[in-house]
């Protein structure tokens, strides 16, 4: 901890002695009317100030360099400027802006593997802004996944619109890729959220539905890309210190500790270009003693990117990510009365972690219509436990993906490829395993009549696990947007996914915390048929609603169940049918000082050949949020409600595994936060003041498990 703090005071120190200068200027609109709180962001930065009552801005203390500026107010076209170059002086610029009927023209999704205007798409998004990791003090980037309209997690698992129970951490059905590269694991096939740095992220962009013919298995529920920053050109460094306490739990049984429960974490990072070489790097600790008893962690993060561009035609991009860990295991609670204590067995084991995943893009342009890109990649994972088993696994996933797009046109656009997957596993519980999957795919997109954008693809994947038979799935896709004028835009799509089973659900043999796992290998892939229609419209400008309804077909869905002996193992059990339907609604008011945001889902999930319904699904979920800001003040609040899901693993509380396992209500959370933004002010930082679990209410996501109890958290943020 020493060298980290000194670390901080010699880059501080060395920003003394930099030269600086200002950008200043003004915001009008067609008419030379000043513009008031329209957003000045230098862009590759979190630097930004809005515009005052005369439509004036003022940057001011900015290091000597060449930068972009951008401006943006709803109602109004982005701004992006020319290279401005500061050097000791005052740089002037006069903005106008053009108005647009819709605010969200600008939004661009790229998880389709090219860039689309977001209304244009066949499928339902959503878009997470990277600000709410600023300002809600999120430890991980799951925490925000919470609060999307049609997403549920339970504990680390995500499930979008039904699509996932809980599987123990085997596979998943929602492909979560880093700018276009897969992060599951290559031995359980989940998603390792810790993974992901919180700091370097640009945007989230969520797909709902299968994605199968772009993606291939995993994604059959949909597809989470999230973007990380672009790196400043201009030497940047970012100092985030954060630290926050447990409340007291709400019963006095439940009180194992007379100390106080805190957690806190310290990150850095640089960005600077060095001739065609730009590069990032950070570092991160994360330490939490828990509000559980035998559940604290502590945690080391790094990250590195870099983009070296040969010419104005070729460039290679890499990142890496990666973390060491070290957590001690909390399984299930002992039983009701000691809800945040875990089971004997469990007192004193610990859980060790070491992951690391990088990816390389080579990009080169031939002409402005074709470009090609080969992007591989490698996740390397080892871990170890201190259970009964002393369960060890070391693994690595190497993965390929030439890429090529090609626009026939301005109405026309092909994406296609080919990709290989290779996963090599040495394990206590799985045995040393291999697989290795290969798929070509294609997706054309194009205009007709101005109005009407279709979108059909079609992929092929043949997967072969371990010595299991080879299997070979078609995936087809058939989409299409129409735009009835400029606020109303229709949709529909129809795709077939399917997902091979991970190595963990076909070979996991083991025993933790009284749990056996027994091996299946005669797991065969699910499949799944999935259409949805939806409409996206500006009822009353600028209120801006999304409405969709949902029909996905699964076929041999794989879930983990018990048997006779009472041991868990996974099969092919269900004939599955999730339908719903989902409204989501956002808007801003005066000059976007107010935000306000809504979203519903309804959900119809039911096993058909037992007439009963899927477990851990709730019928009904509905998320909220107020945001409020004036000058630099600024201030939120979020809500979540989740009905209580109707079924659960009751063998868990049947065979005295999770003594009271059963009891679960509905959820029901409120958080809350207040900062400041201090470039209001001309001071380069944030500080921000939240409350999680507002009212310190008690509710289980699984069975066992008592949800984290209210917490306070201070951050504070310093960019220079």
């Amino acid at each position: 901890m020493k060298n980290f703090y000194f670390l901080i005071i010699l880059l501080v120190s060395e920003n003394l002695f930099a030269q600086f200068g200002s950008i200043k200027g003004k915001v009008t609109d067609n008419s030379n009317l000043p513009l008031l709180g329209a957003n000045i962001i230098i862009e590759g930065t979190l630097i930004g100030v809005a515009t005052d009552e005369n439509g004036f801005f003022n940057i001011p203390k900015i290091k000597n360099g060449n930068y972009f500026l951008t401006a943006s107010i709803v109602g109004f076209t982005k701004f992006k400027s020319e290279q401005i170059f500061v050097n000791n002086n005052t740089f002037e610029i006069n903005i106008k802006l053009t108005p647009t009927s819709y605010q969200f023209d600008q939004l661009i999704i790229s998880a389709n593997k090219f860039g689309q205007d977001l209304r244009e798409i066949s499928s339902s998004s959503y878009i997470l802004d990277s600000k709410i990791f600023a300002e809600k003090n999120y430890q991980k980037v799951d925490d925000a996944f919470r609060y999307v309209p049609g997403i549920t997690m339970t504990q680390d698992q995500i499930s979008i619109r039904g699509s996932s129970g809980y599987s123990r951490g085997a596979g998943t059905r929602v492909l979560v890729a880093i700018d276009g590269i897969p992060v599951y694991t290559p031995d359980t096939g989940e998603i390792i959220w810790e993974l992901i740095p919180v700091n370097e992220i640009e945007r989230i962009e969520i797909l709902k539905g299968s994605s199968s013919s772009l993606y291939g298995s995993s994604a059959i529920g949909g597809i989470i890309n999230i973007i990380t920053n672009k790196i400043s050109t201009n030497p940047l460094t970012l100092i985030k210190l954060e630290g926050g306490i447990y409340s007291s739990p709400s019963h006095d049984e439940w009180k194992w500790t007379n100390k106080t429960l805190s957690f806190n974490r310290q990150s850095i990072s640089h960005s600077r270009s060095i001739g065609n070489l730009n590069l990032s790097a950070s570092l991160s600790r994360f330490e939490d003693l828990s509000y559980r008893k035998n559940d604290d962690q502590i945690r080391y993060s790094a990250f590195l990117k870099a983009d070296y561009n040969f010419s104005e035609n070729t460039s290679l991009s890499f990142w890496g990510t990666g973390y060491t860990r070290e957590k001690s295991t909390f399984i299930y609670w002992k039983d009701l009365q000691n809800a945040l204590v875990p089971a004997d067995a469990d007192l004193g084991q610990a859980v060790n972690s070491d992951r690391t995943i990088v990816g390389l893009k080579f990009n080169h342009i031939y002409d402005e219509n074709l470009s090609i890109s080969f992007v591989p990649s490698a996740y390397i994972s080892f871990w170890k436990d201190q259970s009964e088993s002393s369960n060890k696994s070391s693994s690595q996933l190497y993965r390929n993906e030439l890429r090529i797009n090609y626009k026939f046109s301005d109405a026309i656009n092909l994406v296609s490829g080919v990709e290989h997957q290779y996963n090599k596993v040495g394990s206590t519980i799985f045995g040393n395993r291999t697989s290795n999957s290969f798929g070509i795919f294609f997706q054309l997109d194009f205009k007709l009549f101005e109005r009407l954008n279709l979108s059909t693809g079609l992929r092929y994947d043949n997967s072969k696990l371990e010595n299991l038979e080879n299997e070979n799935s078609l995936s087809p896709k058939l989409g299409l947007n129409y735009k009835i004028d400029d606020n109303t835009f229709v949709r529909a799509s129809f795709g077939k996914g399917f997902r091979t089973p991970s190595l963990a659900e076909a070979f996991t043999s083991t025993t933790t915390s009284s749990v056996t796992v027994k091996p299946n290998p005669n797991l065969n892939s699910e499949t799944s048929l999935s259409f949805e229609t939806g409409i996206n419209t500006n009822i009353f400008d600028p209120i801006n609603l999304d409405l969709a309804i949902f029909n996905n077909e699964y076929y041999e869905m794989i879930e983990p169940s018990f048997d006779s002996f009472g041991d868990i193992i996974f099969k092919n059990l269900t004939r599955a049918r999730i339908q719903g339907f989902e409204i989501v609604s956002s808007t801003k008011l005066f000059s976007e000082n107010l935000s306000l945001k809504f979203g519903y889902n309804y959900l119809w999930a039911i096993d058909i050949e037992n007439n009963e319904f899927l477990k851990y699904r709730p019928k009904n979920s509905i998320i909220g949020g107020i945001d409020f800001k004036k000058d630099f003040f600024e201030s939120g609040i979020d809500f979540r409600y989740l009905s209580r899901v109707e079924k659960i693993d009751n063998e868990f509380v049947d065979l005295g595994l999770a003594p009271d396992g059963d009891k679960r209500v509905e959820i029901f959370v409120i958080d809350a936060r207040v900062g400041v933004n201090l470039f209001q002010i001309n001071l380069p930082g944030r500080i921000f003041f939240s409350i999680s679990n507002l009212l310190n209410y008690n509710y289980v996501e699984l069975i066992g498990n008592l949800a984290p109890v209210r917490n306070f958290s201070l951050s504070t943020e310093i960019i220079f």
